[in-house]
C-alpha cells in the first residue's frame, strides 16, 4: 500500500502513457506516494480518450508507442480545446536534438530521457506545475507593445489588427521579450523563462524558434534585435 502525502499535490491529476508496464509502476509509485492521483495508458489511442473525459493537470507522454506515437498524441492533444492546456512532459529514450527540437515546437513543456532518477522525474513534474499555475493566474492578462496585441488567455497575437498564427513555443518566447523591451537575454534565459530551468535544449533551438517567429511577424521582424555574442531582445523603438 503507498501511502500518499497531504500536500498540494492531492488535487493533481497526472496521466502516465507508456507502453514498458515496468516504467509505469515505477513513475505511478513515485508520483503517489508524492501525493498525486495518477491514471496509466499503454498506447495513444487510448490515451487521447482518457485525455478528453478526465481533466488532468499534466501528462507524461512517451515516444515510442504502438499505434499512434508520442509526437501524434501530443500534436492532437494541443490542437483540441479541450486538451490544449494540459501540461505534457514528454518521457522518452529518444534524446536526439531533433527530437527535443521538434518537442518544443509542438508545445512539450519538458522532456526527460531515459533512463531517469523516480526523484528527478517528480521534480520536475512539481517545477511544470508550479510554472502552469503562474501562467494560470496571468492568462486574463493583455499586453499591448507598439503594433502588438499579445493577448494570454486567448494565447493570440494581433499585429495592426491582423491575427499572426504561431506556434505554442514562438508565442511563449515572443511574450517574454515583449514583456521585457530593451532588455538582452541570452538563449539559455530565454530558454529558463519560457520553459524553466534545467529544461534539456540546445542554442540552436533558440535560433531556430526566432528564426520561426521572424518570419511570421512578417514586415515587424526587425523588432526581435540579435545582440551579437549575447542573444535577443524586443526592441523598444
Amino acid at each position: 500500500m503507498v501511502k500518499l502525502n497531504m500536500n498540494d499535490n492531492y488535487d493533481k491529476k497526472i496521466l502516465i502513457v507508456d507502453d514498458e508496464e515496468d516504467i509505469c509502476e515505477l513513475v505511478r509509485y513515485n508520483l503517489l506516494r508524492d501525493g498525486f492521483k495518477v491514471t496509466c495508458s499503454n498506447s495513444g489511442e487510448n490515451a487521447l480518450k482518457k485525455a478528453v473525459s478526465i481533466n488532468f493537470d499534466l501528462i507524461l507522454l512517451d515516444l515510442m508507442l504502438p499505434g499512434i506515437d508520442g509526437l501524434e498524441v501530443a500534436k492532437i492533444l494541443k490542437k483540441d480545446t479541450r486538451t490544449e492546456q494540459i501540461s505534457i512532459i514528454m518521457l522518452t529514450a529518444k534524446g536526439e536534438e531533433a527530437d527535443i527540437v521538434t518537442g518544443l515546437e509542438i508545445g512539450a513543456d519538458d522532456y526527460i530521457t531515459k533512463p531517469f532518477s523516480p526523484r528527478v522525474l517528480v521534480a520536475r513534474v512539481r517545477s511544470v506545475l508550479r510554472r502552469k499555475k503562474k501562467k494560470t493566474e496571468d492568462k486574463n492578462s493583455v499586453l499591448k507593445i507598439h503594433e502588438f496585441l499579445i493577448d494570454s488567455g486567448r494565447r493570440e497575437v494581433t499585429i495592426e489588427g491582423e491575427t499572426v498564427d504561431l506556434t505554442f513555443t514562438e508565442f511563449q518566447v515572443l511574450k517574454f521579450l515583449a514583456k521585457n523591451p530593451g532588455w538582452v537575454f541570452t538563449r539559455n534565459q530565454i530558454v529558463d523563462a519560457v520553459k524553466g530551468e534545467g529544461y534539456a535544449v540546445t542554442d540552436r533551438s533558440v535560433d531556430v524558434q526566432i528564426a520561426g517567429l521572424r518570419k511570421k511577424l512578417g514586415n515587424f521582424n526587425n523588432y526581435i534585435e540579435t545582440v551579437r555574442g549575447v542573444g535577443y531582445r524586443f526592441t523598444g523603438k
